[in-house]
């Protein structure tokens, strides 16, 4: 259903839109956490730590790809709320065609170079196997999830959050019992846990394409439609590269990261492995409602709206900030529980150095609650470049204190660099963000 967001009351039209972001990219997320618990339970440590190891990589090229869609996405969000509909359009069928060739760089590239990225990051012999040929299957995957954000993206840019988290949610319990089948039925192990995503990416790619031809004419590309428009793909480009960088810069940071807690072993990489799907989790419905409010702003900023553009700053960040007060109560209660779910009842090594990281990264989740909330804004707003240049910022301090850290703290040394380089983050954002207002004309009092 398509909303209009030009309309309403800002709070409610910010929270109705992000929940259905924040469930469905929590149902992005249960495909990588499903594969961890899975195969971490019936695939044995090793399996575990080798799927630990390539998820950085994958999700370099995910967020990439997310990238990508994010800005065009802005645009599509603009000519909406401006009523340009045959704009609109044309961005479509931009995105889907450039999508085409880049999906076909990614596969080719991914299998060449899944190797040598993984001696580079200095996998354990005993790892390096499995870990090479899952992440070769996950790129075989790629232009299903190229596919499935572009599409998504258009849905969210007319205000239709709802429809995308449907698909999802099929496809997250469809990959729960392709997982359940192939790695624990038939003992499939990395290999299984690779081709369940990759087929439940498949299926809600689909079903988003079929549902656009069904029920959303707006959307719908006739074969006069299907076309490349240069201007467009100048302006999505532009936005989409820098956004595309800006939100590879987090998988690169991890994968860094991965290179400093590599040597610790393998008990200590599988432990990393858990908390960092329990770090998605918490972080990305701060995500979800950074991407509600750039689509508010987008839209109001399309149809003229300069007090509804003002008010969706201040709204959103207290969304964000209502929102950490939720996580972090859930993570300090639940804290044990959660790194139990990853581990058989005999192997429980990653348990306590997983509880102590999570026990001060609860507190510290506030800090990108704010940064997202900021760089919604920036996004909506068009401006990308300070969304790329803060969050460089961050990942620089970020990885430069895990390798100081990590050595002498172990695996707690990670959430006091993370702190870190939010700490900087912000101290470059919001200076930015006054200077931003008093130069633009829709933030003007």
């Amino acid at each position: 259903m398509m909303k209009d967001m030009t309309k309403g009351k800002i709070p409610s039209e910010l929270i109705r839109f992000s929940i259905p972001l924040i469930l469905g990219n929590l149902f992005q997320l249960t495909y990588n956490a499903v594969d961890s618990i899975i195969v971490g339970r019936w695939a044995g440590e090793n399996a575990l730590a080798a799927v630990g190891t390539a998820n950085p990589v994958m999700n370099i090229v995910i967020l990439g790809i997310t990238g990508i869609c994010i800005g065009a996405s802005v645009l599509m969000s603009e000519f909406f709320g401006a009523g340009r509909g045959e704009q609109l359009k044309r961005q479509v069928s931009t995105t889907l065609i450039f999508g085409c060739f880049f999906s076909a760089v990614v596969v080719l590239l991914g299998v060449l170079f899944s190797a040598p990225v993984m001696r580079a990051l200095r996998v354990p012999e005993e790892i390096f196997g499995d870990a090479v040929l899952y992440l070769r299957i996950i790129f075989l995957g790629m232009p299903f999830t190229y596919l499935y954000n572009a599409v998504a993206s258009a849905l969210r840019s007319v205000g239709d959050s709802r429809t995308p988290v449907r698909f999802l949610a099929m496809a997250s319990v469809l990959n729960g019992c392709l997982d359940l089948m192939f790695v624990a039925g038939f003992g499939m192990g990395v290999v299984g846990a690779a081709l369940a995503t990759d087929i439940a990416e498949a299926v809600s790619a689909v079903l988003c394409v079929v549902y656009v031809y069904r029920k959303v004419p707006l959307l719908q590309l006739k074969r006069e439609d299907i076309r490349m428009d240069r201007e467009l793909l100048k302006l999505t480009l532009k936005h989409g590269s820098i956004t595309a960088l800006q939100q590879s810069c987090q998988p690169i940071g991890k994968l860094l990261i991965q290179g400093a807690i590599n040597p610790l072993g393998v008990s200590t990489i599988a432990a990393f492995n858990a908390v960092n799907r329990v770090d998605d989790f918490a972080f990305t419905p701060e995500q979800s409602i950074s991407s509600g409010m750039m689509t508010f702003i987008a839209q109001n900023r399309g149809a003229g709206k300069k007090e509804r553009v003002k008010k969706g700053l201040r709204y959103g960040l207290l969304v964000e900030a209502g929102y950490w007060v939720i996580i972090c109560t859930a993570i300090l209660l639940l804290k044990e529980p959660l790194m139990r779910l990853f581990v058989s009842e005999g192997d429980t090594k990653m348990v306590a150095p997983g509880v102590e990281y999570l026990s001060l990264m609860a507190f510290f989740y506030l800090m990108p609650a704010f940064t997202n909330g900021i760089q919604g804004f920036f996004r909506g707003m068009g401006n990308m470049s300070i969304t790329l240049v803060s969050t460089l910022i961050q990942i620089t301090f970020r990885v430069v204190f895990v390798y100081l850290l990590v050595p002498r703290m172990g695996m707690t040394g990670v959430a006091w660099a993370c702190l870190i380089g939010w700490s900087f983050m912000l101290m470059a954002e919001v200076p930015y963000y006054f200077w931003f207002k008093r130069r633009h004309e829709l933030l003007k009092n």
